[in-house]
């Protein structure tokens, strides 16, 4: 077994703590325009560090890439949005990925293509992370991912 690395322990620390500092900035109320730019810089970071831990599974590139579409959905970037929910949905179904992580495929999906106006999609997607999300086996995952569900922006189709 290799031994693992300062360097190494110190890329899963960061991992966590872009994504903890992705979430405040997700969280905050009155975001500026600088917010948001480090809000993208740290979802990269996060997942950029992820990548270098002794820890990194496939699925941290899954959550990761979710991570990336929520951020750019909710800052309104449609096009960059899909782009990494259907990355997230291709990494989903490689890894064969159920529960959360299907679920969460789903609605980011549902919030990518919301943004971007495409309302047989979103409608589609929403239905699939509905019903899936309510099969979510942990009850504190599933009341987790229904506040998600229904947090905002859902660009005027919910």
């Amino acid at each position: 077994m290799s031994k693992v690395t300062d360097e190494q322990k110190m890329h899963h620390y960061m991992g966590i703590e872009m994504n903890i500092q992705t979430w405040n900035l997700l969280g905050k109320e009155e975001r500026n325009e600088k917010d948001d730019a480090r809000m993208i810089n740290f979802a990269h970071a996060s997942l950029y560090h992820w990548r270098k831990s002794h820890k990194y599974r496939p699925i941290n590139e899954q959550r990761g890439q979710w991570m990336l579409s929520h951020v750019n959905a909710v800052l309104g970037k449609s096009e960059e949005a899909l782009s990494y929910a259907e990355e997230t949905s291709r990494l989903t179904i490689e890894q064969d990925l159920k529960d959360f992580d299907l679920a969460y495929s789903y609605e980011e999906l549902a919030r990518a293509n919301a943004a971007l106006g495409n309302k047989n999609e979103y409608v589609k997607y929403l239905e699939k992370a509905e019903e899936t999300g309510s099969l979510i086996s942990n009850e504190d995952d599933k009341k987790y991912f229904i506040s998600d569900l229904e947090s905002p922006p859902w660009f005027g189709c919910k």
